[in-house]
C-alpha cells in the first residue's frame, strides 16, 4: 500500500501555504470540476493539498499531524524559529533528529532531519 494523497482544510489556503513553502514545498493553485480552488503540491508521488473549510465546517482540525523529512533541516529550523512557528528545538530521538513546529493553523508538524547516506 502506497498513500497517495492528504488533504487538509483551512480558513485560509494561502496563509496555510505560504508556511508549507518554508519547509520546501511548491504549490500550484488550481481547481478540478466543481472543487473549489485549492493548493496542490507533488511530494514523491503523494499529492499534499490544501483546501478552504468545507460548507459545514466552521473549524480547521487542529489534531491532524503530520511529519516531513527535510533536505534543508538545519536552514529550515532557522527560518521556523526566527518565524515564531519552531515548539521544540531539534531533540535526537529512536527516530533521528527531530523538531516540532506549528503550522498557520496550529497543527504539530514533526520535522525529520534526513539521515546521512555513506
Amino acid at each position: 500500500m502506497k498513500v497517495k494523497l492528504i488533504v487538509i482544510r483551512t480558513q485560509d489556503p494561502k496563509r496555510l501555504a505560504d508556511f508549507y513553502s518554508l519547509l520546501g514545498l511548491s504549490f500550484g493553485y488550481h481547481k478540478h470540476g466543481k472543487s473549489p480552488y485549492h493548493y496542490s503540491a507533488d511530494i514523491d508521488g503523494l499529492i499534499f493539498e490544501i483546501y478552504p473549510l468545507a460548507n459545514n465546517q466552521t473549524e480547521t482540525d487542529k489534531y491532524v499531524r503530520l511529519g516531513f523529512e527535510l533536505d534543508t533541516f538545519d536552514e529550515t529550523i532557522e527560518v521556523l524559529r526566527n518565524q515564531g512557528f519552531l515548539l521544540a528545538e531539534p531533540n535526537e530521538t529512536d527516530f533521528g533528529l527531530i523538531a516540532i513546529a506549528s503550522d498557520s493553523d496550529g497543527r504539530k508538524i514533526e520535522l525529520y532531519k534526513k539521515a546521512e547516506t555513506a
